[in-house]
């Protein structure tokens, strides 16, 4: 049983694949031509912009106060989960952990960071656990025992987030929760060690959960510009104001590509024509990721048609166009996850043990799901795809024309465009299809 799979069917969506998959397309290129038309030059301002919010509300936020409370009580769920996982039921429906992980965590994670904003980095527990061991150990908890070379990047929070797709996709038995109890202490026990000998820059480069919250929050109506306050913005801006760090392409692509694989292998062509197993998992999520990858660098990878003394690399300087693909991905894919097996944690938190306790009056309930109809998750899921690549075209073409004359920068979009068109009509059929 995978968890983070899904639940249910997609084949009974009441939505022609082929007229959703057209229609996500057009939509698409309207975009396109109307940017052309009427977008001349750059709009987005990207850590610049933002109107401060009200003094209060960022003395709150701002609270070191506030946040060394979120993370203990953080980090006493995360230990009550390990030991749950490892002394609870045995089995999968029986044990909170398996849902904690995948579905409240690593799903939860997408909509909370949409609204609030990098909440991983406030919430981390990893960051508590390592300044009390700096601490102890007499380490600088800011730089560590050693720097963290610059062309590192992001790359170690790419292969963070590679390893935990493969965990979810490809491993035979991921919602085991023995399997889970012990990923979060070793996933834990890694990045606390590395944090030590590179200081606590390291979260912010290396544990892909909290780069892939941080990408997502720059989409979030609040954020911090370039000064360091904290104001209201609009996603646009935020995109903007992503860094283009070495690696930043591999993590937008191994989001993509890993959720592109999730939603081919819940299909009945890829379950009637590939056998089971790691290996043949392993092919094809490696393989998608790849095409993915390849779509965008053919959509990107030009020599800078403007001579300057420093040519810009393009799939660098695009790449932040791909968070909100991916994040519209994401939410097209666990909407319905989220909404239904999320349940359960409420649920199963009532007997941690399987001991027959009862602690908060929500033993033994059953999921509702008629909380949404079909026809409410299809529209959510299309529309996520449609509006995550729209976001993606309006960001895309920003940066173009700011990095190119008028001339030019209409024109050097025509593949990436092709690129984006193949993505938004080939995720609505991974969506819908059976």
């Amino acid at each position: 049983m995978l968890l983070a799979h899904g639940v249910g069917t997609r084949g009974d969506l009441p939505v022609p694949i082929e007229l959703a998959a057209t229609a996500a397309g057009v939509v698409l290129v309207g975009s396109f031509l109307a940017l052309g038309l009427l977008w001349k030059t750059p709009r987005l301002r990207g850590g610049d912009a933002g109107r401060p919010v009200p003094a209060v509300l960022a003395r709150i936020v701002g609270s070191a106060v506030l946040r060394g409370v979120l993370r203990a009580a953080v980090l006493v769920v995360a230990v009550l989960v390990v030991v749950i996982g490892f002394a609870g039921p045995p089995d999968t429906p029986d044990n909170l952990a398996p849902w904690v992980f995948y579905v409240t965590f690593w799903v939860g994670l997408v909509p909370a960071s949409l609204l609030l904003g990098p909440l991983w980095q406030v919430l981390n527990p990893l960051r508590a656990v390592h300044s009390t061991l700096a601490a102890l150990l007499r380490i600088d908890p800011d730089h560590g025992l050693r720097d963290l070379p610059a062309r590192v990047g992001l790359w170690p929070a790419a292969v963070s987030l590679a390893a935990f797709a493969w965990l979810e996709l490809v491993f035979p038995e991921p919602s085991d929760p023995r399997v889970v109890a012990g990923v979060l202490v070793g996933y834990g026990t890694v990045h606390i060690g590395l944090a030590l000998v590179f200081g606590r820059r390291w979260f912010a480069y290396g544990d892909g959960f909290e780069v892939w919250s941080t990408l997502l929050g720059s989409m979030a109506p609040i954020g911090r510009r370039d000064d360091g306050k904290l104001v209201w913005r609009s996603p646009f801006d935020g995109l903007d104001s992503v860094r283009g760090l070495p690696g930043l392409v591999a993590v937008v692509m191994v989001l993509v590509g890993s959720t592109a694989f999730d939603g081919l292998s819940r299909s009945t062509v890829w379950s009637d024509s590939v056998p089971r197993g790691p290996l043949f998992g392993t092919i094809g999520l490696v393989v998608v990721t790849g095409v993915v990858t390849g779509l965008y660098l053919l959509g990107t990878w030009r020599a800078d048609p403007v001579r300057r003394a420093e040519p810009v690399r393009l799939p660098t300087a695009f790449a932040h166009t791909i968070v909100p693909i991916a994040a519209g991905y994401a939410v097209a894919h666990y909407f319905s996850l989220f909404l239904f097996d999320g349940q359960l944690p409420f649920v199963l938190a009532s007997d941690p043990f399987g001991t027959g306790a009862d602690l908060f009056g929500t033993a033994g309930r059953a999921v509702d799901y008629s909380l949404v109809g079909t026809a409410t998750i299809a529209a959510v899921q299309v529309g996520a795809i449609v509006v995550g690549h729209v976001i993606a075209a309006v960001c895309a073409h920003d940066r173009a024309v700011r990095l190119f004359p008028p001339a030019i920068a209409v024109r050097i979009q025509y593949p990436l465009l092709a690129a984006m068109v193949v993505l938004t009509c080939g995720a609505v059929v991974l969506v819908l299809a059976p």
